[in-house]
């Protein structure tokens, strides 16, 4: 089998959505079908063979993203199995960022539900096509057609039903599948291994041909064979439907729908065959572009094993003390034993050993080619993000996003021991998590660790007593705020003094203005070499950059500010490269308390789901947090409520919105926007 036709047989797919739709649990029923594990894995049992950690088992959550590799029809499919909390939304877009296809899954009572739509928009921002899975369709309150109209609202994807439900909640009995027009039952003495496809039921009969001459139409819309046939009245065939549904998938125009439930292993073949039938093979993905690292032309690499290696570092993982790095791989190959080069850092490393991963399982490999998602070990110096490329053909790709923390907690070793193991764990804790941030406070001896959210900082503190027996002293989560002006000023800043055994001299022109929200900072050089030589530019700049670290309210880092280098002046015994720096971190510093500075905070968008009858408490009590209602969707006996609050407003809220809806309402939130302090 050639390298092509190889490539031609791979897909890799994330399996993301909401957090309890049922990743997971289709994650574990695909294992099982394609062979991949013996057993199938229960989530609420804390058996799922991709939740791992401890922490994953005992909450029932997905926390990081696992991969594993399984085999269906003669296509080796590697997964990740991604969390759908957002606190550690990282792991999807990580996840996203190197993989060619996605299956979303929706809980069909819930329907498209707040991280349903970020990890859509994730998906989108990276050009993945999606399948999507439509689970519970057996739970009370389950509605197919309305999963169906929120997609269609709320994505600027086109979604296309392949499967219509055969019932809905207790009258769940199978699929119809629209394309074959056969009626599917799975059989629940066999774990739903085995299945039966037959004529579809006169009671279904109607639906099957309302929903697929709907789904001829729009195929019609999207591809012009179709349309010749639909117009022209012919019949048009099978195969004929699944070539126009792959490059309607592969295109992004549309989305193929499908629906089952995993927990009672309904639906999940279909999906495989859906995966190996509509999502990208590498070599259906656009090559990767990025550029030279010193000529920084645009270089291009095609999904081969015959081009110069290109890869990208995407997850760091410590496992048992040792340093784990996953790589996707977008061209050429890689050896075990072998040396890389690391284009950013302009490093070269050695592979100790390739790995391929099921979950946290491993099974050594001699090479790994275009195409595949592997573990190494001996990368001591690569980081999340970092390009690995051959050192002949350097390539230097697209650094990947990193969030942002909103919440920090400071912490404190209870002994001596505990503070050396503390600052080892932190250390290697940062070198796997790029939304962790860790700073050492002098004044109380504090380490002030920041992340995404309450859970995301209890998970942190959870691994260190378990994985490295550092027993902290914890504080309460404390809000991170940032800084920013509202006016424009200009300001000189001077520095003279005698340092040592020499003057030191600088004078900086500055001026500072407002920008909006979500612009961040922007540093430019207007200076006249004339006034002050080029090489004493770099320092100013680095005094910049070092002063917008810590505002002068309170000492939040500065955001949205344009700060313009308009001149300065120059001595020629006696300027220097420190002169100019501190002068330019000090005309930052006087302009910044002169430019009106205020206090912003992190606004999060709140999404509740709670009964109607208790709409009134929920809002009243979104109100008191200074919180603003922006919209309310009735759904049946359900009502969704968004809201932005003030993040200060959300702690403890989960408790207070179940004593005021007698348990009933759930809720999810995720960072918004800095906006302007109330406090």
């Amino acid at each position: 089998m050639s390298v092509k036709t190889n490539l031609s047989r791979i897909r890799n797919i994330g399996i993301i959505a909401h957090i309890d739709a049922g990743k997971t649990t289709v994650t574990e029923r695909i294992l099982y079908y394609t062979g991949r594990s013996y057993k199938m894995g229960e989530v609420h049992d804390g058996e799922a063979v991709m939740d791992w950690m401890p922490q994953e088992q005992e909450r029932g959550i997905t926390i990081t993203a696992a991969v594993t590799t399984c085999n269906w029809e003669n296509h080796e499919i590697h997964i990740i199995d991604t969390p759908g909390h957002v606190d550690f939304t990282i792991e999807v877009e990580r996840s996203l960022r190197v993989l060619d296809g996605a299956v979303v899954v929706f809980d069909a009572v819930g329907g498209v539900e707040p991280q349903s739509e970020t990890v859509w928009h994730q998906a989108d921002k990276y050009g993945v096509p999606k399948i999507a899975f439509v689970n519970k369709m057996d739970r009370i309150g389950a509605d197919y057609s309305r999963t169906l109209d929120m997609m269609r609202e709320r994505f600027s994807s086109l979604p296309l039903p392949i499967q219509i439900p055969a019932g809905q909640e207790d009258g769940f009995q199978g699929i119809v599948d629209l394309i074959r027009r056969k009626f599917i039952t799975w059989d629940n003495s066999t774990q739903g291994q085995n299945f039966t496809v037959q004529d579809v039921p006169d009671e279904f009969a109607g639906a099957l041909q309302d929903h697929r001459d709907r789904m001829i139409e729009v195929l019609a819309d999207l591809d012009d064979g179709i349309a010749e046939k639909y117009l022209a009245g012919e019949e048009i065939g099978e195969d004929e439907i699944r070539k126009a549904i792959r490059q309607a998938t592969l295109s992004l125009r549309a989305v193929p729908v499908m629906c089952g439930t995993a927990l009672r292993n309904k639906g999940i073949q279909p999906l495989l065959d859906a995966v190996v039938q509509y999502l990208p093979s590498p070599v259906d993905v656009p090559p990767v572009r990025g550029h030279h690292p010193v000529t920084h032309e645009e270089e291009v690499r095609h999904s081969s094993a015959a081009e110069p290696l290109c890869a990208l570092a995407f997850k760091v993982q410590l496992d048992e003390g040792r340093k784990l790095t996953y790589l996707r791989i977008y061209s050429g190959q890689v050896k075990a034993g072998g040396e890389i080069y690391n284009a950013g850092k302009g490093r070269k490393e050695k592979i100790a050993r390739l790995l391929k991963m099921h979950a946290n399982k491993r099974e050594r490999l001699e090479t790994a080619i275009a195409g595949d998602i592997i573990a190494v070990v001996g990368l001591k110096e690569t980081a999340t993000g970092d390009t690995i490329c051959d050192e002949g053909h350097p390539i230097l790709l697209e650094p990947m996003d990193i969030y942002e923390p909103v919440i920090s907690q400071a912490i404190e070793a209870k002994t001596p021991s505990d503070q050396e193991r503390l600052v080892v764990a932190l250390a290697k804790f940062v070198d796997e998590d790029p939304t962790l941030r860790v700073k050492y406070d002098d004044e109380t001896a504090q380490t002030v660790i920041s992340g995404m959210g309450e859970l995301h900082l209890e998970i942190i503190i959870d691994r260190l007593i378990r994985e490295f027996n550092a027993h902290v002293n914890v504080g309460k989560p404390r809000v991170v705020y940032r800084e920013t002006i509202q006016k424009s000023v200009e300001l000189d800043g001077v520095f003279e003094r005698e340092l040592g055994d020499r003057r030191h001299y600088g004078s900086v022109r500055l001026r500072l203005e407002p920008l909006e929200r979500g612009m961040g900072n922007d540093i430019v050089n207007r200076i006249d070499p004339a006034q002050v030589p080029e090489e004493f530019h770099q320092a100013i700049v680095e005094g910049i950059r070092e002063a917008i670290f810590s505002g002068t309210v309170a000492g939040y880092p500065v955001i949205d500010v344009r700060i313009t280098l308009l001149g300065g002046l120059h001595r020629d015994s006696e300027s220097s490269q420190l002169g100019y720096k501190i002068a330019a971190s000090t005309a930052f510093r006087g302009g910044f308390a002169q430019a009106d500075p205020a206090l912003l905070e992190p606004i999060m968008l709140v999404d509740i789901l709670s009964p109607s009858e208790f709409m009134g408490e929920v809002i009243g009590d979104i109100n008191a947090r200074k919180g603003e209602v922006q919209a309310i969707t009735p759904r049946g006996p359900i009502s969704e409520i968004r809201a932005k609050v003030p993040l200060r407003a959300m702690f403890g809220y989960s408790t207070d919105l179940r004593s005021a809806t007698q348990g009933r309402a759930t809720f999810s939130m995720h960072f918004l926007e800095f906006g302007k302090s109330g406090s």
